[in-house]
């Protein structure tokens, strides 16, 4: 059994590895005629452009991944079909059952590959591509995203709600531009806090600095002025500890766009966004469709395996690509268009992630079955 899944794994690995190339190399021609229209316009040169390109590539292996795993295992099997091979491995008893097991191994490898490449390979890739793209322009401001958070806590056993907004992150990691609102239990504006730079540390301590506090209602204060029957007070500090319950973590998942956050960001952010009495629906689906993607390397697979009984005759391996493509297609467009409905009609989020994934692996089980008894 060990030369046969030596066999089975040579072939579709290569097959994989080669359509995956076929495919990153299409995107990285296409990222790179884009990147360099724009580095043209900024005085940059090519080589520069196709560095961006590059950065871009982890993140399209991540969505192309579970449809070169189809269509490569469709072209292995196929091919082993067409030679009969597979044929005689089934008479030399590889049925069905462990057939299934020797694929559900190799999907289990693509699985690991496609996780870590989207959780920890592509996001970093993708800031990175961000400030080469910002150096080159001589311009860190696009390429920084800011955000608006929300934070609860007891402050001298009175509750206080604060709304915080991020201007920008740095390239350090540290936070620029920062504004926070204080607010009372019944909505009133107790202070606002201007920070030029912010270090969070793990603690969840935001360490301001060159700060412009302004406190309304502040009692006996140098400097107050009266507003009608309220007393204002500025500060100009060089430095301020603020504890908050928004750590690192969440600060950094709450600037990513959803589809660049990986598995762990984005239960952070859902869990802070619930706890914060926030709509979570959006990031929710996001973060389910990001735990199960893996998985989709073991649909993939399944879907190939009926192709290895079909006989040579049945259909050239070009037409068995072809549907191959076609199937990973109707996936992948499943599998969007049933996060925007789910979106739309606050369907439960792990049913709307896992309903592609199920409905294709029982089409393919139920081919499968239909193949083992009747061809």
């Amino acid at each position: 059994m060990r030369t046969v899944r030596r066999l089975l794994y040579k072939d579709i690995v290569g097959s994989v590895v080669l359509v995956a190339l076929a495919f990153l190399s299409l995107f990285f021609f296409i990222d790179f005629v884009d990147e360099l229209e724009r580095m043209t316009r900024i005085g940059a040169g090519g080589g520069k452009a196709a560095l961006l390109a590059v950065m871009e590539l982890p993140g399209h292996f991540y969505e192309l991944f579970p449809i070169a795993v189809l269509i490569g295992a469709i072209v292995a099997l196929a091919r082993l079909a067409q030679s009969s091979e597979f044929t005689i491995l089934r008479t030399g008893g590889l049925g069905p059952a462990r057939a299934l097991t020797l694929l559900a191994g190799l999907a289990a490898a693509f699985a690991v590959l496609t996780f870590v490449v989207g959780d920890y390979v592509a996001p970093q890739f993708e800031r990175s591509g961000d400030d080469m793209r910002a150096s080159f322009s001589h311009d860190t401001s696009p390429a920084k995203r800011g955000a608006w958070l929300k934070d609860h806590r007891q402050v001298d056993g009175q509750d206080r709600s604060y709304s915080v907004k991020v201007g920008r992150v740095g390239t350090g990691g540290e936070l620029e531009d920062v504004h926070i609102y204080e607010f009372d239990a019944e909505g009133r504006l107790m202070t606002r806090t201007e920070a030029e730079k912010v270090d969070v540390d793990a603690q969840g301590v935001w360490h301001l600095q060159a700060v412009k506090r302004t406190v309304w209602n502040p009692g006996a204060a140098s400097n107050a002025s009266p507003v009608g029957d309220v007393v204002v007070s500025e500060q100009q500090l060089d430095k301020l500890d603020w504890q908050s319950s928004l750590h690192a973590g969440v600060i950094a998942a709450a600037v990513l766009p959803a589809m660049s956050m990986s598995t762990l960001e984005l239960y952070r952010y859902t869990k802070h966004l619930s706890a914060q009495e926030q709509s979570a629906q959006a990031h929710n689906i996001q973060f389910w469709r990001k735990a199960l993607y893996p998985f989709a390397c073991f649909v993939m697979v399944a879907l190939a395996l009926p192709f290895a009984y079909l006989h040579g005759r049945s259909g050239g391996i070009s037409i068995k690509v072809f549907g191959g493509i076609m199937l990973g297609i109707s996936f992948m467009l499943l599998n969007n268009v049933a996060g925007h409905l789910g979106l739309l009609k606050n369907w439960t989020p792990w049913v709307v992630a896992a309903t592609p994934s199920l409905l294709y692996l029982g089409l393919s089980m139920a081919a499968f079955t239909w193949l083992v008894r009747y061809r």
